[in-house]
């Protein structure tokens, strides 16, 4: 059975060390620009993806220890604030500046931000801004929201400027943000301030963030407009030929429990030159130790150029598309590739829409990794990835 909770839920610590365990025989690359399918693949009747557990996801932040300006404008009587700060932290209208007492601030070296408007209308009966900013563990939360015509690069430079202010932490040496409609105002405003902008879908935690958000103060704000569309729809452009650096030689369906997983991801630092992880505790994924989860294995005997040109990318889901028989990559901010392809049959097409239906059924959760060889137990990168759907806002 497998469980998404979203929570910052603890493990247990528990060692695993399993090969990666291979699916299919998707394992011959035609092509330079395309990873291509030539040999056929196991029946699924026999080596079958367990995709029959199912999932469910609950999003909870906790937005504790919240402060706004309207409670430190208005000194109160210890009781009176106790109260107050209930109340603040149910009003949809207030704004949170929080950093983690726990957290030292010279450590949050990279931020997730979100400059966009809210199905919500203000006294003029426009739509409200707001400035969403998190690091990936949410030790810094902070929100803000802004009239419509104040939105440019100077009002965000200078709020960047105020968070650090506010909260005491040094200006992040990156900023990700995931709207391709916003890059020009973003890249602007952290240039001005030595900031590395980086466009990525990789912004978990502020996506996750903002859906909680929409549940629980959005839809509760006195001026949300039920129905109304996100003024900014992200991206999903026609998927490209893969560059040749990014040509692999095999390739494999492959699946690992999700205790391995785990392994994988805790000693990503120390085992692979090359990758990226996921907070699985911030997540609070719960999934049962024998879940198979999903992947894709690429061997190439230039394994580590070609991990090291896709630790650049910013890699955040390999996708299914049984109607053009191929696997699609997303990656940054509004990229996808078309990264493998395979001759269309009922069989290929059955084992691809098991591996896509393996993917929804833990929540999403799917990993890619580099190898030398398939048969290796071994990986030159290792990447964690999460295929989320796009934010209601």
């Amino acid at each position: 059975m497998a469980t998404l909770s979203f929570n910052p839920t603890k493990f247990r610590d528990q060692k695993a060390s399993i090969p990666y365990k291979p699916i299919s025989n998707f394992t011959s690359f035609s092509q330079p620009t395309k990873i291509s399918c030539t040999s056929t693949p196991h029946n699924l009747s026999t080596s079958p993806l367990k995709t029959s557990s199912k999932c469910s996801k609950r999003h909870r932040f906790q937005l504790i220890n919240s402060v706004s300006e309207s409670s430190i404008s208005s000194p109160v009587e210890e009781a009176e604030t106790i109260e107050e700060d209930d109340k603040v932290e149910d009003d949809p209208t207030a704004e949170m500046s929080f950093l983690d007492p726990g957290t030292e601030p010279e450590n949050i070296t990279e931020w997730e931000l979100d400059f966009c408007s809210r199905p919500i209308l203000d006294i003029r009966g426009k739509k409200i801004w707001e400035l969403v900013v998190c690091d990936d563990s949410l030790s810094l939360q902070y929100t803000k929201y802004f009239p419509n015509n104040v939105i440019n690069s100077v009002t965000l430079k200078n709020a960047i400027v105020a968070i650090c202010d506010d909260l005491g932490v040094p200006l992040p040496e990156k900023i990700r943000f995931f709207r391709s409609q916003l890059q020009t105002i973003i890249t602007k405003a952290c240039k001005e301030l030595g900031i590395k902008p980086i466009p990525s879908k990789r912004c978990l935690s502020l996506l996750l963030w903002l859906e909680e958000r929409y549940e629980t103060i959005y839809t509760r704000h006195p001026g949300f407009q039920k129905g109304a569309k996100p003024l900014m729809v992200l991206d999903n452009p026609f998927p490209m030929e893969l560059p040749e650096n990014l040509f692999g030689e095999r390739w494999a369906f492959v699946q690992l429990p999700f205790s391995a997983v785990r392994e994988e991801v805790s000693t990503l630092e120390k085992k692979f030159a090359f990758g990226a992880s996921l907070d699985l505790d911030l997540l609070g994924i719960d999934i049962d130790e024998e879940i198979l989860i999903p992947g894709l294995a690429v061997a190439s005997s230039r394994a580590k150029p070609l991990a090291a040109w896709m630790n650049g990318l910013e890699v955040c889901s390999i996708e299914a598309d049984t109607a053009r028989a191929s696997l699609l990559l997303s990656v940054g901010l509004s990229t996808r590739y078309i990264y493998a392809t395979y001759k269309k049959t009922p069989v290929t097409t059955q084992e691809t829409e098991a591996w896509e239906a393996a993917k929804k059924a833990c929540g999403g959760l799917h990993f890619l990794a580099i190898q030398e060889d398939l048969d290796s137990d071994d990986c030159v990168g290792f990447w964690l990835l999460l295929d989320l759907p796009p934010p209601p806002v």
